[in-house]
């Protein structure tokens, strides 16, 4: 295998994990769900109602509707999936040179090569669709659109669109098309489907045009932009990296209009941790799985356990001012737990830094997350789980005093079967009957009590964008 074959199939490799993790628009649609307190797709609906609007009515429309301030409201209208690129090579330039460097393989290695490159194509096609998506005006149309020449410069132009008369231009021409396509499916061949396949290839050349108004150069980031890019992506590889390596680090196009001062400035806007001087953030491959992640960590350096009085226990711990920013950095990601800083060792060495989870919601959220991702305490995690729900809905059962009991038992075990010279009898447990607590497992009991499986219960209808629209419309 050639070495630049090798680089490309590596890099093939890397990108197979976007077909396994969310788009960066996720988070922008969680944070205005959490700010609007309303659904995003509900959001969304409300403009999918075949007018269209131009971003500053939009806006003012989303803003009277759910009665939110303006700044608030823009959130909601979603972003852009950013490019994807791979060594500043964007996919389908990558993809040419995967199937070029792929002629020179034989075997196994060209098999492999193959499956790579479906895999990216694959993550690719899905990452365009998504981006479709993001242009809410747009979707309505999607079908007729797909038949359309683009490519992903060209939705970052339609992304841009502000204007109500450009808007209704790109519409149109996806309307004509879609009227003509309609009616030629119907007709025999002759002249009159000559016709229509004409109007078809005006309509496509019309979209063309209606992009080609948008010039390329407003595509290009801003100094400010690109600065903060660099910023973001240098903390997330150099953790702990300060203001002034960060500046030292810069190309002489950006280090020339910026100081530390500046980079210190941006710091708390780009949502970095900032502790004495020293820069975290997550890389977004680790936002993207955030829960795969905590759960290595808590195997690795956390604990899943409960209290003699059955109340369940979760927590990452990490010692240091690194692990202190860590910590943080982790509590705003999850978006839930309580953080415990600066605690003193029992050693007396350095703090202790701990992010736990205390209440029956928190613990059963987390580790219902958290749970196809464990390799070490997947045990502890489904033991915990069994007793929230215990604890929840069945208090009043005969048998949850001793079932709670087996649980902590268990708990105990698993916690302490590697820890040589601990003192089982000393808690009441024998080897001899673990295997007995864990075939007494509720969780069937309480399904059936429950009816999983077998009652389909049907949910009274929200008060939704879509029930809204349809009351208008029987009342009309």
């Amino acid at each position: 295998m050639t070495e630049q074959a090798d680089k490309y199939r590596q890099a093939a490799q890397r990108m197979e994990r976007l077909a396994e993790l969310d788009e960066e628009e996720q988070e922008v649609k969680d944070e205005a769900q959490r700010t609007l307190g309303i659904n995003f797709e509900d959001i969304q609906a409300s403009l999918d109602i075949g007018v269209v609007f131009s971003e500053t009515e939009e806006i003012r429309k989303i803003s009277e509707d759910y009665s939110v301030n303006l700044t608030e409201a823009k959130k909601s209208l979603g972003t852009l999936p950013k490019e994807y690129t791979v060594n500043d090579e964007n996919i389908p330039t990558l993809i040419r040179k995967l199937r070029k460097a792929r002629r020179k393989l034989k075997g196994s290695e060209r098999e492999n090569m193959a499956k790579a490159i479906d895999t990216l194509i694959d993550a690719y096609s899905d990452h365009i669709d998504k981006s479709i998506d993001s242009i809410h005006w747009i979707r309505p149309y999607k079908s007729s659109f797909l038949k359309m020449r683009f490519n992903e410069k060209d939705l970052q132009k339609l992304h841009k669109m502000k204007d109500k008369e450009d808007r209704r231009a790109v519409v149109d021409s996806l309307c004509k098309y879609w009227e003509a396509e309609l009616t030629q499916k119907e007709t025999a061949y002759g002249s009159d489907f000559a016709k229509l396949s004409k109007t078809m290839k005006l309509a496509k050349k019309e979209f063309r045009n209606c992009i080609a108004k948008i010039s390329d150069q407003s595509l290009i980031k801003s100094k400010k932009e690109r600065s903060e890019d660099f910023i973001l992506k240098t903390v997330c590889e150099n953790p702990g990296i300060g203001a002034k390596q960060i500046h030292d680090l810069m190309p002489s196009t950006l280090h020339k209009s910026s100081t530390p001062q500046a980079i210190s400035r941006s710091i708390k806007k780009l949502g970095i941790v900032s502790n004495n001087g020293s820069y975290y953030k997550f890389s977004l491959e680790i936002k993207k799985n955030i829960w795969a992640y905590t759960a290595a960590f808590i195997d690795s350096d956390g604990y899943i356990t409960m209290d003699r009085n059955f109340n369940p226990r979760v927590g990452l711990v990490a010692t240091g001012e690194r692990g202190k920013a860590f910590m943080e950095e982790m509590h705003k990601s999850i978006g839930f737990g309580r953080l415990h800083l600066d605690q003193k060792s029992p050693q007396d060495t350095r703090p202790v830094n701990r992010l736990n989870f205390y209440s029956q919601d928190d613990v059963h959220n987390l580790l219902t997350k958290c749970l196809p991702h464990f390799r070490l305490k997947k045990g502890n995690a489904e033991l915990l789980l069994e007793l929230v729900r215990i604890k929840k809905s069945y208090k009043k059962e005969n048998w949850y005093k001793q079932r709670c009991d087996e649980i902590f038992k268990l708990m105990k075990w698993e916690n302490h079967k590697d820890h040589v010279g601990f003192d089982f009898a000393k808690e009441g447990i024998y080897k001899d009957d673990i295997q007995k607590y864990r075939d007494n497992c509720k969780m069937s009991v309480m399904d059936q009590i429950e009816g999983i499986g077998t009652i389909v219960k049907f949910e009274p209808e929200r008060n939704t964008i879509q029930s809204k629209l349809k009351k208008r419309a029987n009342y009309a």
